[in-house]
């Protein structure tokens, strides 16, 4: 991965740039801000840079000499990856057990989409973290010399998902690091690392994908402009999110029809018909639940802002639109705050590994109540 294979971020780029050219690299750099703005791409990017050994004169990697190749390839010697992992069989388990899924996944998902690697570790439902075994493996690989390059780099992704023995493990190395090594994490949400990690980091705040520049990445995907600018207007600036709106149109109606379903079965007091709704949408599994719940969320917000009557406030696709533009006048500023409230607590629920019938059926009863406070 070269700089100048990562669309904007021009600024970063500049920053790491400096920093290895002066020699004044810090061990634990933290490159922070939203999921899909590229911040894993620029690590890479960074990784390789570093290793070089034909920098170009614009201040790039070459691309061709050994150890970019090696990047290329995501073998190079000196360069380790660290991630959340699910366990297998409940035995100890590390990034060397899934690193060739997660080569895969780096070459198909350079935006690295969360939801896509839970599908590529073939379980929806599962929760990875980075466990104290991964932080005993880094611990050993580390004590040895950098082999073909001046240092030995980890790139490691989303620390929020160490387990706190894990980043125990770690703070020593991060705090009085081997002159040869590197850490470059990625996080999609700093706050929640271990504050003795964070504090020790130099961070670095990758900013989001503006809409044109999201827009502009998903046409060089060859999406057709009417659809990348939808879809890249919605997503706000998460380039994973708009890629999965133009690649999933059928999954976002899908959600449509729940949502639509949901409101009109809740209107009609059909306790029985929400009972069977429930266990539908209970059958999806976890992590499609809750990514149901923000939909439904996000629906609310638009049907409220569109009593405003300011178009370009709304982010509204055709099929959404013709369902808002009659659903919104049940959505007022007696109702809206509940309602988002009670569905941000179902995906708490959720998450928290709770009875998905019944806390959906939960759900279904309460909404009858409030789609009617007018």
């Amino acid at each position: 991965m070269r700089f100048a294979d990562i669309p904007g971020h021009e600024d970063v780029k500049e920053r790491l740039r400096d920093m290895a050219l002066s020699g004044r690299i810090p061990h634990a750099l933290l490159l922070e801000g939203p999921s899909g703005a590229g911040k894993f791409m620029l690590a890479r990017a960074f990784a390789q840079f570093i290793h070089c050994q034909n920098r170009t004169a614009g201040g790039d990697s070459c691309g061709r000499c050994p150890a970019c190749l090696q990047h290329s390839a995501f073998n190079h010697i000196d360069t380790f990856f660290s991630f959340p992992v699910v366990k297998k069989s409940g035995k100890p388990t590390m990034s060397d057990d899934y690193v060739e899924d997660f080569r895969a996944f780096m070459t198909e998902n350079p935006y690295m989409d969360f939801d896509k690697w839970l599908l590529a570790m073939d379980n929806i439902n599962a929760q990875p973290q980075i466990y104290v075994e991964e932080g005993n493996e880094l611990l050993r690989r580390l004590t040895f010399m950098a082999r073909r390059s001046q240092y030995k780099v980890v790139l490691l992704w989303l620390p929020e998902r160490m387990m706190e023995g894990t980043a125990n493990k770690l703070l020593k190395l991060v705090e009085e690091p081997f002159a040869d090594t590197i850490f470059v994490m990625v996080s999609n949400n700093s706050r929640r690392i271990l504050p003795t990690i964070y504090s020790r980091t130099q961070r670095i705040n990758v900013r989001r994908y503006s809409d044109t520049e999201v827009q502009s990445i998903l046409e060089a995907r060859g999406v057709p402009p009417t659809d990348a600018a939808d879809a890249a207007r919605i997503a706000e600036g998460d380039t994973n999110m708009a890629i999965r709106l133009a690649e999933a149109g059928a999954e976002r109606m899908q959600q449509l029809d729940l949502f639509a379903s949901l409101m009109r079965k809740a209107y009609g007091r059909k306790v029985g018909e929400l009972r069977e709704w429930s266990k539908t949408v209970a059958e999806l599994g976890r992590e499609p639940a809750m990514k149901f719940l923000d939909y439904c969320s996000r629906l609310f917000r638009e049907s409220f802002v569109m009593h405003l009557q300011v178009d370009n406030l709304l982010t509204l696709n055709a099929a959404e639109r013709a369902f808002t533009s009659k659903f919104f006048p049940f959505i007022n500023e007696r109702n809206v705050i509940d309602l988002m409230e009670l569905f941000d607590r179902s995906k708490r629920d959720i998450a928290g590994n709770g009875n998905a019938k019944i806390i959906f059926f939960d759900l279904a009863v309460r909404t009858i109540m409030l789609i009617r406070r007018q």
